[in-house]
């Protein structure tokens, strides 16, 4: 299978990795994505990785709290959930490097935009943790960032929904899907496909956006070979 992409954003969300569970990590759900990763590891893809906390903690959880102390406790659930996924990744052959924008070098290299260029260019898959080390900026701001760092053709957003809808398909039976949007549409409609930081970070940087559904690891090789699934946002 021929990959579409060179180098790749995965934004996968905390949630993902709960799986069944709810909470925290199910490790046959972990395995079942790094697999997949693998996959495009060996069509010779360069991927960075970045991973939400959603499953231990969200910033918004602490009611009452500090926000910025209750962002900085999402980021390290970040690290869990990277450290999670590197270890699978390992254990599929795959060689694989964690950073994080907060130094904790006993546990993970500090990131460093040149360092992990190179981590890319030989060969190993690099997971970008603590969001972007601040405070009221999003896992997805940080993917939108790195992505735009690294050079990424695209960011890959792996939701629980398989798309972008006019509205909640949970919710609403009759909600319809798109299949590509402009970055002005998705601000102008407030559609939520990433935070609006994100989304400007990616139109000022033209970071081409393709959404789609994780209910099916699958669908991670098929995006990543071109197939048509789920929505793009681009210029």
């Amino acid at each position: 299978m021929k990959p579409k992409y060179k180098r790749i954003m995965l934004k996968i969300s905390g949630e993902a990795l709960a799986g069944e569970n709810g909470f925290g990590l199910n490790q046959p759900t972990i395995n079942s994505i790094a697999s997949k990763i693998k996959e495009c590891y060996d069509m010779g893809v360069e991927i960075a990785i970045v991973i939400g906390g959603g499953n231990f903690w969200r910033g918004r959880s602490g009611e009452g709290m500090d926000r910025t102390r209750a962002d900085h406790m999402g980021m390290l659930a970040t690290v869990i959930n990277s450290l999670a996924m590197c270890d699978a990744l390992e254990h599929l052959g795959v060689e694989c490097r964690v950073q994080t924008a907060i130094e904790m070098r006993q546990i993970a290299e500090p990131y460093i935009r040149l360092k992990a260029a190179s981590h890319l260019k030989k060969g190993r898959v690099v997971i970008f943790a603590c969001g972007s080390g601040n405070p009221f900026f999003s896992t997805d701001t940080a993917a939108a960032l790195r992505a735009a760092e690294i050079d990424a053709e695209v960011i890959l957003l792996a939701k629980n929904v398989d798309g972008v809808y006019d509205s909640d398909p949970n919710k609403n039976p009759d909600a319809k899907k798109f299949d590509r949007l402009s970055f002005i549409e998705v601000l102008n409609r407030g559609l939520g496909v990433m935070d609006s930081t994100a989304t400007s970070l990616c139109m000022d940087n033209d970071i081409p956006i393709l959404v789609f559904g994780l209910d099916d690891p699958e669908n991670i090789t098929r995006v990543v070979a071109g197939e048509n699934i789920g929505t793009v946002v681009s210029k």
